[in-house]
């Protein structure tokens, strides 16, 4: 898809370059080469692929060609209905009147500041729009932490509420508990790249235009790296708690499991006595002591029966019974 973004008007899909030449922004997404054709087409400039909006390298993420910014970074986004994220790049191609997004999927920022730029007669100032995709990209990115904050904090609650009454469902919920932390720590390393790079973009643009951004502006790009560099600092944060919750979900799995191991222990243990004593009486020797004794059986059952009493009470007096639930 390929939309035009003139003052004051709703979006328009570029049909010819009439169209285009009102815009201060033009927006691609998922473009097909047809449209990138005529993107370049219409304004002269390079319009870069997926291929090269994914590269890694700050050489090819941050550069200028003549007075022409080519800007990209990944940014995340969460899925309300399921929890999941992903990780696609955006590419900004930023000359002096025009503003050029390229992108692959639906983002809320870009709903929010075309909403804006409709309603606005200088919203299409192709510095404005690009600072108020950048602020938006900050608000959305300290949303997501705050919202992923709030699941660590209801996390690390249910992994230390000692609900006895549920020790059924404790592999379950440990299980469902490891998941829900992978996601969590795999969202938080998303969100800190797509930090890092809209940070990256911030001072880019701020230490090599060659064209002085209106002051008012420069003002709005030195906030939002600053809004940036704050985030920057509450990442770690949360990763070490995210990391602390793992640990303690893996430790009450080893308690979990040790439970288990100290079942079996007790279990086996009490019937090895029972079982001597059994193997002994039921040896073919003919002169067997209690062979012809009137009470030799009820005197065997005895026998065994106190070998399962003596050991179980030892494990009650060094409390491993109590904490022997069977699951």
């Amino acid at each position: 898809m390929f939309l035009a973004h003139a003052p004051g008007r709703s979006p328009m899909p570029v049909t010819d370059e009439a169209v285009a030449d009102l815009a201060g922004w033009l927006d691609l997404i998922d473009p097909s080469g047809e449209e990138v054709e005529r993107a370049t087409r219409i304004t002269g400039l390079r319009i870069p692929t997926r291929e090269q909006l994914d590269e890694i390298e700050s050489s090819s993420r941050l550069m200028m060609e003549g007075d022409v910014f080519y800007l990209s970074t990944p940014l995340v986004r969460r899925h309300e209905e399921d929890g999941t994220s992903d990780v696609t790049p955006i590419g900004f191609v930023l000359s002096r009147d025009r503003l050029i997004t390229v992108r692959f999927t639906d983002w809320k920022v870009f709903d929010n500041v075309t909403a804006r730029v409709t309603g606005q007669s200088l919203g299409c100032d192709a510095d404005a729009v690009m600072v108020m995709l950048l602020e938006g990209m900050v608000d959305r990115l300290a949303d997501g932490l705050e919202r992923l904050g709030a699941d660590l904090d209801r996390l690390s609650g249910q992994i230390f509420r000692t609900d006895r009454e549920r020790t059924a469902q404790v592999d379950r919920l440990l299980r469902g508990m490891l998941r829900e932390i992978g996601s969590a720590m795999d969202l938080l390393s998303d969100m800190r790249d797509s930090l890092l790079g809209v940070g990256r973009i911030a001072l880019y643009l701020k230490a090599n235009s060659r064209r002085s951004l209106h002051e008012l502006l420069a003002e709005k790009v030195d906030t939002v790296r600053r809004d940036v560099d704050s985030l920057n600092d509450y990442v770690p944060q949360m990763y070490n708690k995210a990391q602390f919750l793992l640990d303690a979900t893996l430790g009450f799995i080893n308690i979990e499991q040790n439970n288990g191991i100290r079942v079996l222990t007790v279990v086996s243990f009490i019937g090895v006595m029972p079982t001597l004593v059994a193997s002994i009486y039921g040896m073919n020797f003919k002169n067997i002591p209690e062979l012809n004794w009137t009470y030799g059986y009820y005197y065997a059952l005895g026998l065994m029966l106190l070998t399962i009493a003596g050991p179980l009470f030892v494990f009650w007096k060094i409390g491993w019974l109590g904490g022997l639930k069977m699951k």
